[in-house]
C-alpha cells in the first residue's frame, strides 16, 4: 500500500488541511477502482466501512489479487470534518460559502468534448485513454481559489481516470440505497444485490448542480451519445452514490457486511482477482429518481412518524402527522404515490416547508432538479 498527502489551499494564515488517499495494487496495470467515504462528513457508517475495507484490501495486496488498482480515501472531506459548532457537527455545506460539498463538480462533458473531437479514433480502448487524459489536462486548467475548489480538484483527480468509483454516503434515518446514471445501471446492479439494496434510484442526469458521482458517469454516455456517428466512446467509468442506512447504523457488524460485499463486487467487475461470491437476489427493482415523492411540514410542529424506513405504503396511506403542540391541530402527512419509504429525517421537530421523509415510486413525478439541497 503506498499512503499519499494532498495539500488542500489555505483558507487562513497558520492553517492548511490535506486529503490522504490509500493506493492498493498497481496503478499502470488493470482496472481501477476509486472509494471515497463521508463526503457529507456527518454521515459516517462510509467511514467505518473504509477501516474495513483497508485490512481487506491489504490482504488482497499481499496475496497478489489487486492486478490494477484500488485507491481509497476514507477522510474524503476534512473541511467538513471540521465544522463542528456546540458539539454539532455541520457536514453537508461549506460554511464559508454555504455550498453543498456533493455539488458544483466539474462538467467534463464540455469541457473536453472539442478539445478530444479531432483525436478520436475507431478504437474505443484508444478513446477511453484520450478522454481521461483530456479530463487531467482540463482540471488542472481550472482556477482554484478556494480551499473548497481545491478539494473538488483533489478528489476529481484521483477518481476520474477509475473503472468503478463508489461513493459512500447515508441519510439521516433510510434504508440501504444507491443513486445510479441510468446508462450505468447494468454495471452497478452486482453491487446493489451484494450490499443488499431496497431502492436503487436511477436518473439520465439528476439536474444543474452536478454531484460526484454524475461528475464522472455522465461524461461517458454524453460523450458516446455526441461521437455516437464519428467515433466509438465506452462507458468509462461506472459511478454511484451509495446511502449506507441512517447516520446512527455505524457499527462493526454493518461497516464488515457492506465491505465484505464491496470487495465481492471488485472481484465480480474484475478489479479484483480471486474467489466471486455469487449473486443474491434482488431486493428490488431500479425506480427511477424522478418517480421519488417527497413530503413536507405544513406548518411548524413535533413530527408523529406513522410509516417505517424500508415500509411499502399505497397511495393515500398515512405517513406522518405534525402536530402543533399549541392549539389541536394535528395534519396528517400522506403518500400520493405507490412506493417504498426509503429516507426520513432524523429531528422530530418540524419548521414549516420542512422535509419529512421521501417515498420511491415506479412512475415519473418530477422533472428539472432532482437532488435535494
Amino acid at each position: 500500500m503506498r499512503q499519499l498527502q494532498h495539500p488542500l489551499l489555505s483558507p487562513s494564515l497558520g492553517t492548511q488541511r490535506q486529503v490522504t488517499s490509500l493506493h492498493f495494487g498497481q496503478a499502470t496495470n488493470g482496472r481501477k477502482a476509486y472509494i471515497q467515504s463521508s463526503l457529507h462528513a456527518d454521515e459516517l457508517p462510509g467511514m467505518l466501512t473504509a477501516h474495513k475495507l483497508r485490512g481487506l484490501l491489504a490482504a488482497a495486496e499481499a496475496a497478489g489479487e489487486i492486478p490494477g488498482e484500488v485507491v481509497l480515501v476514507p477522510v474524503c472531506n476534512p473541511i467538513g470534518l471540521d465544522q463542528s459548532l456546540m458539539h454539532h457537527q455541520v457536514g453537508r455545506f461549506e460554511l464559508l460559502t454555504m455550498e453543498n460539498f456533493n455539488r458544483n463538480y466539474p462538467d467534463f462533458f464540455n469541457l473536453v468534448k472539442d478539445r478530444i473531437a479531432p483525436k478520436l479514433t475507431q478504437d474505443a480502448e484508444t478513446n477511453k485513454g484520450i478522454v481521461r487524459a483530456a479530463m487531467h489536462e482540463v482540471l488542472q486548467e481550472q482556477p482554484v481559489t478556494t480551499e473548497l475548489e481545491s478539494l473538488r480538484r483533489v478528489l476529481m483527480g484521483l477518481a476520474c481516470d477509475a473503472d468503478v468509483v463508489l461513493d459512500l454516503h447515508c441519510d439521516f434515518e433510510a434504508i440501504l440505497h444507491m443513486y445510479v446514471e441510468q446508462p450505468m445501471l447494468d454495471q452497478m446492479a452486482p453491487l446493489a444485490r451484494l450490499l443488499g439494496a431496497q431502492a436503487l434510484l436511477w436518473a439520465r442526469g439528476s439536474g444543474p448542480s452536478i454531484s460526484f458521482d454524475e461528475a464522472l458517469s455522465g461524461p461517458w454516455w454524453r460523450l458516446r451519445d455526441h461521437f455516437a456517428d464519428q467515433a466509438p466512446i465506452p462507458l468509462g467509468c461506472a459511478s454511484t452514490t451509495v446511502e449506507l442506512r441512517s447516520q446512527t447504523d455505524v457499527s462493526d457488524a454493518l461497516a464488515s457486511q457492506d465491505a465484505q460485499a464491496i470487495v465481492g463486487y471488485l472481484r465480480h467487475v474484475g478489479v479484483m482477482a480471486g474467489p466471486t461470491p455469487a449473486l443474491p437476489d434482488p431486493r428490488c427493482e431500479p425506480t427511477p429518481l424522478a418517480g421519488t415523492e417527497a413530503s413536507h411540514a405544513p406548518h411548524p410542529g413535533v413530527i408523529d412518524f406513522v410509516a417505517q424506513v424500508g415500509e411499502r405504503v399505497a397511495a393515500g396511506q398515512l405517513l406522518a402527522r405534525v402536530v402543533d403542540p399549541l392549539t389541536p391541530r394535528e395534519t396528517d402527512i400522506r403518500s400520493s404515490i405507490d412506493g417504498i419509504v426509503y429516507a426520513r429525517h432524523s429531528l422530530r421537530w418540524a419548521t414549516a416547508g420542512m422535509e419529512l421523509c421521501r417515498v420511491a415510486g415506479r412512475t415519473p413525478i418530477r422533472s428539472g432538479n432532482l437532488l435535494s439541497p
